[in-house]
């Protein structure tokens, strides 16, 4: 009696482990169903949004081509800007020095002239031959610094069509 209640017993429990199992396997199942169509869902949004991502891809690699045409276009512009603002940063620079040389000479001879009349005799009577001399003298000296400034504001103006012609 023993053997055939403990048979019956292991029947009743495999019963209930089979119910059990049953019932997990359904959850299961429905659960994999879900995770498929979830999947689905997934892979035909990843399609929609690869459609999108190739389709910006390509509109902006043909920006990119425009634009690294037009800079193409404008480099040689901007070169030629760049080789203006050289040019005009070297005349700059020499007409500086030129006119700081052309003031530093005026004012050397202004206080030359300064110290001259400070030393002066045209408070004393002169002769009219001293005279006509001193005169002769101060022209042929201003005579002298008029050409000197000419001669080198035409040397600057030969000096930057020289280097105008260079840059060319």
């Amino acid at each position: 009696m023993i053997i055939e209640l403990s048979v019956a017993l292991v029947a009743v429990a495999f019963a209930v482990l089979v119910f059990f199992l049953i019932k997990t396997l359904k959850s299961a199942k429905e659960s994999l169903d879900k995770v498929s169509q979830t999947l689905q869902e997934v892979q035909k949004t990843i399609d929609e949004l690869t459609y999108e991502v190739k389709t910006t891809v390509r509109h902006a690699n043909d920006i990119t081509a425009d634009v690294q045409g037009k800079i193409q276009k404008i480099d040689p512009i901007v070169d030629s800007v760049k080789n203006l603002g050289d040019v005009m940063n070297e005349l700059t620079l020499t007409v500086k020095q030129v006119s700081v040389t052309v003031i530093e000479k005026f004012r050397k001879s202004r206080e030359l002239k300064d110290k001259a009349k400070s030393v002066s005799i045209a408070e004393v009577p002169l002769t009219p031959s001293e005279e006509r001399t001193i005169q002769s003298y101060e022209a042929v000296n201003e005579s002298k610094s008029k050409g000197k400034i000419a001669t080198a504001l035409k040397g600057v103006d030969a000096a930057a069509a020289i280097w105008q012609k260079f840059r060319h």
